[in-house]
């Protein structure tokens, strides 16, 4: 959980106002516990659920995800790897990592109500926190919002939380079903597209992502060859033995300045091939986000 202050969000090495993983973990729990707490759901197990949701990220966002998969059977997914491996030797109950594991939209919804709260906060939150940030960097211009996003929920992060909250709220308690009414998931859809236009699907994001790709590629083909280089060495016999698996363990839970400087320091990489940060002191010049792998919508209730 304390990696994910070095882990990326939008931007690789994040300027100090910018969001990393831990700070839109935070801004996650705060959105769906102020829906479970509004609606009379456990406030502990949604609370619990959000901070953990993404402890499966690698570094360099979601690029990182499409590093790590042809070394898998079944590839990688941050939501089912952070609850059947990050967070596995933690004493937690099964309900939250059901919550963990299925956040993602992609994939089966969780089966408690907690869980959705979760799932819907988490693309409210990363929705409005993502385009302030690209804004405040100038990835996004001075374009507006499109009218069908505006006209509902505002054109601030602030406006737009408040009034996603209150749908979620709304809908729960006048149908019973984590959701929203058409207008405001029709708003909230309408901004997820308008940031992967602007944001998210650029080709400086697209170059950024290839960075990300091969240089955890890098690291893992390394650590796999030689299992003596991972820390502690060769597995005992109670560990896991196979080599590739455990290199991705390694590389997965590193930050993103660990694992670049260490394919500078173990590898021998070219720093010019490495991720371009946006502060001037990791990179020539300032980058996109790291291409994101696309996170499929939700069937809206």
């Amino acid at each position: 959980f304390r990696r994910l202050a070095g882990k990326t969000q939008v931007f690789v090495f994040p300027r100090d106002h910018q969001r990393t993983r831990l700070t839109h973990a935070l801004e996650v729990a705060q959105v769906a516990t102020a829906v479970a707490r509004a609606v009379g759901l456990n406030v502990a197990l949604t609370e619990a659920i959000a901070l953990g949701h993404d402890c499966g990220h690698g570094p360099g966002g979601h690029a990182s995800e499409d590093a790590f998969a042809p070394y898998l059977p079944g590839g990688y997914d941050h939501a089912v790897w952070g609850a059947d491996v990050v967070l596995a030797p933690l004493n937690l109950c099964a309900e939250t990592l059901d919550g963990v594991r299925h956040h993602s939209w992609s994939l089966p919804s969780p089966r408690t109500p907690e869980g959705l709260v979760v799932s819907w906060a988490d693309r409210c939150a990363y929705c409005a926190h993502d385009l302030e940030d690209a804004t405040s960097a100038g990835i996004v211009g001075a374009d507006p919002l499109p009218d069908e996003v505006t006209a509902v929920v505002g054109h601030t992060r602030s406006a737009q939380l408040r009034a996603f909250v209150g749908a979620l709220v709304a809908c729960i308690t006048e149908t019973g079903r984590v959701g929203m009414r058409p207008e405001p998931a029709a708003a909230l859809a309408a901004l997820r597209r308008f940031n992967y236009e602007r944001i998210y699907t650029q080709p400086a994001a697209a170059a950024q992502g290839r960075a990300v790709v091969a240089v955890l590629r890098g690291l893992v083909d390394y650590f796999a060859e030689d299992p003596g280089r991972l820390p502690g060495g060769p597995p005992e016999p109670d560990q896991e033995q196979d080599p590739v698996r455990r290199a991705v363990t390694y590389v997965a839970g590193m930050t993103d300045r660990f694992a670049f400087e260490t394919a500078v320091a173990r590898l021998g990489w070219d720093r010019r091939r490495l991720p371009r940060g946006i502060d001037v002191g990791s990179g020539p010049e300032p980058a996109a986000p790291p291409g994101a792998a696309a996170r499929l919508s939700r069937d809206v209730p």
